[in-house]
């Protein structure tokens, strides 16, 4: 059976190969082992940096608890990465026991797929935000983003334990109607999560550069759309790879080898872009007045949903931290 791969069994999966010469195996783990290791460390720092802001050092608001979901989301991935990257460094991976591959599936297909969820419910509350402001100002819940986040996090977790049983993972029986039953389930939920995302993406585009009533730029929609437009381009093509395009095309071992290594690095970077993003808009433009700023500013500043005047780049107003996604109405 066909089973999707994850980045610590890619070595395991080299080892199948044996009519291919097993250096230029060593040489491509090598490869990419090493700039995996310090792509995740990067990443874990960055989320970890994310996750302390957030929950402890600034006073959250309605898209700062997505944001704060992302960021455990990817942490919680990257976590699995490292283990890949240190299997391929020094050759862990006989150690892995077989107990311990559906903790490792979990730890990797939940955040994924949570990820993705969250990133879909941001882009789609902050459209809502501005086709319907009067309504989303007065009758939005309050703890509306905390909810919504359990519910997805409930849902990724539940995808990934019906993969994992009917996979013949979690249980020694391996039902293949169950299966193809759960694959279609993920592969809607996927393509679903994508269309909304992508079409909340583009309403919000449409409305920044066109129509009758344009609403001015805000960094946090700089923030939504850079981070939206990361995860379609390095986190999307593993869901994709795996679950829509599995079983339909036939290709030689070698090259879904190396298929396997890169979109594995590229869900690593996907991971890891985020801090980045963040701190590159929250500090756009304080480069030129060569002001310090602390990373508590600069995230806030990402976040800040308060156009700003031309010319002039004070600190972001305190009353950025305390609203709930409120938007201007032309």
């Amino acid at each position: 059976m066909d089973v999707t791969v994850a980045p610590w069994e890619i070595e395991s999966m080299s080892q199948d190969l044996n009519y291919l010469e097993n250096s230029q195996l060593e040489m491509l783990l090598l490869i990419t082992g090493i700039p995996g290791f310090i792509i995740t460390l990067a990443g874990l720092a960055g989320n970890a940096v994310v996750i302390w802001l957030l929950a402890f050092r600034m006073q959250r608001n309605a898209f700062s608890v997505y944001i704060l979901n992302l960021a455990g989301a990817d942490f919680i991935c990257l976590c699995t990465h490292m283990v890949a990257s240190i299997m391929y460094l020094v050759r862990y991976s006989k150690l892995l026991s077989k107990n311990l591959v559906p903790v490792f599936w979990i730890a990797f297909l939940t955040p994924y797929f949570a990820s993705m969820s969250i990133l879909t419910a941001i882009s789609t509350e902050r459209c809502l935000s501005v086709l319907k402001p009067i309504w989303y100002r007065c009758h939005r819940p309050k703890h509306m983003s905390s909810v919504v986040c359990g519910l997805l996090w409930v849902l990724s977790l539940l995808l990934t334990i019906l993969k994992l049983k009917f996979c013949n993972l979690l249980s020694e029986q391996c039902d293949g109607d169950l299966n193809r039953q759960i694959d279609f389930s993920i592969v809607t939920w996927l393509v679903f999560s994508f269309v909304l995302m992508f079409g909340s993406s583009l309403v919000l585009l449409t409305r920044l550069l066109c129509g009758s009533q344009k609403i001015k730029l805000t960094r946090l929609y700089v923030t939504i759309g850079v981070t939206v437009l990361v995860f379609i381009l390095c986190g999307l093509p593993w869901g994709i790879t795996y679950f829509l395009l599995k079983g339909l095309l036939t290709v030689p071992e070698m090259i879904r080898f190396k298929v396997h290594v890169v979109l594995n690095v590229l869900t690593a970077v996907n991971s890891c872009a985020n801090p980045i993003i963040y701190f590159f808009v929250g500090s756009y433009r304080h480069q030129q007045r060569h002001q310090r700023r602390s990373l508590k500013v600069i995230l806030q500043r990402a976040l800040q949903d308060v156009p700003e005047e031309d010319g002039r780049q004070g600190s972001p107003p305190q009353e950025t931290l305390e609203m709930s996604g409120d938007t201007h109405v032309a």
